[in-house]
């Protein structure tokens, strides 16, 4: 099949192909590469996205433009997901725990096929979102001599929350993974087999919460990326994604290139950048000098204007250092105790936005004044001039030591004159137990870039509990806290730094229209955020169900239904009241053949002050009949139980 591209220097074309591994499974591709008869560089794109339905559209954008500019575009769906043969890898024995070693064995394994075929030069590049930059990374570490340049987006590389263990994300995004790894193959593209495929993929099924779970102890998990770059990487995040941290982090990695850019994006890879990593693929895959390294390394989006630093760490940001008895000062009861004591209750935090922001207009935070109230606030005065950040904050904090391990939650605030408090970051710590020898403890605040302007105050909030976010510790009592012994600093970014640099922007590429998806929005739509307090029972519950739930009907036929309901509840004096729920649905259909199947998948997590409880539900049904089920209850010890 081929259409022409006039815009582009080439015609392109698609197909579907097959990858076969060593093993005798075989993966399910698509394949978009430019009309010519030499070789060229190729990309891939290894994702359990399925490239047949959830993916497809911006499959149907951005591959064909990269073909469009000389590339051969592989898209390729990982083991037991979508069309692929096998089962998800660490979903079950004997697979890994860790999903992420058989997928970027079986990528190795792609990559060997790739650079034989004649249409591909042996130049190789890796793309991935999410979860596919993060394997992107993986792979690239795994066989740096076969890939010669990496491009990813919002990588999942550790959530960065102090040994704190998360509750927004964690069950949610689990409960996704489980029901996208049950779902069936196509017919249409599989044929008969897929029953067979779809049985082998149920039976083999395990959620992988419980062992993240485990393994919250904010130390990286087994398989995780290093947080060097191995191979040249560009890197690209929005502010207030869980990676923005991470991609400043590659920047200071070692001598391996590396360029980022952080800007006012949604989780995802924004067209905005496309050109820029066209420049890194010209660069490292054809050896054209398209200008890629002569960037700034890193590329911000400060408070509505793009700025540039020639190195990292930048010699234009400089810490400094804001104690809490001095420029900071609260505005607590007098005591003759040198200690501050903060013991929040527990709806602390039901203003945190989305863990992970796509988007949604109820994805960022709204005004922190609600939050601040339930928080012990150390206000700086009205600043006399703009004050620039770009960095990644840090708290250090003389902890009361006869307090036993806890929850410490730091959230810094530009608050304007007329009270309104703008969230600029935050972070977590699981505090150290009592009679741990440090007699300081360190809370690392998310990267920011952000300008608080002259006359507005610095606000730091310190509480003891952030739910739906975080766990809430077991023990109510908080914390205590010395603020002459305790330091904020911030990286704070020269005012002067852009003089006479060269302007910094970005130009969206003209992409292929996708092919049309209809979309049925559900007649009575739930709110994105719903939070509803009991006074009588002094109870707080959250109910999030995501904007883009619906019926879509995709060009080929397939028609895919959609929704997701999250509740949280807690009482207001009681952490072990917490409990989470996630509801997740999916149908699929192809009318024209009678095809009709369903997944529902279900998890519940509570705790207890030594455990938490887990219950996790799946049912997939054919034309509405129950065809397989199963229930798994998890009984996980809490840190330091």
């Amino acid at each position: 099949m081929s259409h022409p591209t006039p815009s582009y220097p080439f015609r392109t074309t698609r197909e579907d192909l097959r990858i076969p591994l060593s093993d005798g499974t075989e993966l399910r591709a698509r394949l978009w590469r430019p009309v010519t008869d030499a070789p060229v560089p190729a990309v891939l794109e290894y994702s359990a996205g399925r490239l047949t339905d959830w993916t497809a559209t911006d499959d149907a954008r951005r591959h064909p433009w990269y073909a469009g500019h000389g590339y051969a575009c592989l898209r390729v769906d990982a083991r037991g997901h979508g069309n692929s043969g096998g089962r998800p890898a660490g979903t079950g024995e004997p697979a890994p725990a860790d999903p992420s070693a058989v997928d970027s064995a079986d990528g190795a394994e792609v990559l060997t096929w790739l650079a034989t075929q004649p249409w591909c030069s042996g130049r190789i590049g890796l793309l991935g979102t999410g979860a596919a930059g993060r394997t992107a990374l993986l792979l690239a570490a795994r066989a740096p001599d076969a890939v010669h340049a990496v491009v990813a987006a919002c990588p999942e590389v550790g959530d960065r929350l102090g040994g704190a263990v998360p509750a927004a994300d964690l069950h949610v995004r689990a409960t996704a993974r489980l029901a996208d790894a049950a779902r069936p193959p196509d017919p249409q593209y599989v044929g008969d087999d897929w029953a067979r495929m779809w049985r082998e993929r149920l039976e083999s099924l395990e959620p992988s919460f419980p062992q993240r779970l485990a393994a919250a102890t904010g130390q990286p998990a087994p398989g995780e990326p290093p947080g060097t770059a191995v191979v040249p990487t560009f890197a690209v995040a929005g502010w207030g994604d869980p990676s923005c941290s991470a991609v400043l982090g590659l920047l200071s990695s070692g001598p391996v290139p590396v360029r980022a850019v952080l800007g006012p994006w949604p989780h995802g890879l924004p067209d905005e950048v496309l050109p820029e990593t066209l420049r890194w693929w010209d660069h490292w895959l054809r050896d054209v000098d398209s200008g890629a390294l002569k960037t700034p390394v890193l590329r911000s989006w400060i408070s509505g204007r793009w700025t540039g630093e020639e190195a990292w760490p930048s010699p234009d940001v400089r810490d400094i250092h804001y104690g809490l008895d001095g420029p900071l000062r609260t505005a607590g009861t007098a005591s003759d105790d040198r200690y501050v004591q903060v013991r929040s209750p527990q709806h602390t935090g039901l203003n945190a936005g989305a863990y992970v922001p796509l988007g949604r207009p109820a994805d960022l935070p709204p005004d922190q004044r609600e939050e601040d109230g339930r928080s012990v606030c150390f206000d700086s005065l009205p600043l006399p001039e703009p004050l620039e950040l770009l960095g990644v904050p840090s708290l250090q904090l003389r902890l009361r030591p006869s307090a036993g391990a806890g929850l410490v939650v730091a959230r810094l605030c530009d608050v304007a004159p007329d009270g309104t408090s703008a969230l600029v970051t935050r972070g977590a710590l699981a505090a150290p137990p009592a009679g741990d020898p440090a007699p300081d403890a360190v809370v690392e605040l998310a990267a920011t870039g952000h300008t608080v302007p002259a006359g507005h105050r610095l606000r730091l909030a310190l509480s003891s509990t952030y739910w739906p976010w975080l766990w809430p510790d077991p023990e109510p009592a908080g914390f205590g806290l010395d603020p002459s012994h305790s330091t904020l600093t911030l990286p704070v970014r020269h005012l002067a730094a852009d003089s006479g640099a060269e302007p910094v922007g970005f130009a969206s590429p003209t992409l292929p229209l996708p092919p049309p998806l209809h979309i049925t929005e559900p007649l009575t739509a739930r709110p994105e955020r719903l939070t509803v307090h009991d006074i009588g029972r002094h109870e707080w519950r959250t109910e999030l169900s995501p904007a883009g739930d619906g019926t879509r009907t995709h060009p080929d036929g397939l028609v895919r239904d959609e929704h997701t309901v999250t509740a949280y509840r807690i009482l207001t004096g009681a952490p072990l009241s917490a409990q989470a729920r996630t509801d997740h649905s999916v149908r699929l259909e192809r009318p024209a053949i009678g095809w009709d199947v369903t997944i529902h998948t279900r998890t519940e997590l509570r705790c207890t002050a030594t455990h938490f409880l887990a219950h996790t539900h799946l049912t997939a049904l054919e034309a509405g009949t129950t065809v397989f089920t199963r229930d798994w209850q998890h009984r996980i010890p809490r840190k330091g139980a």
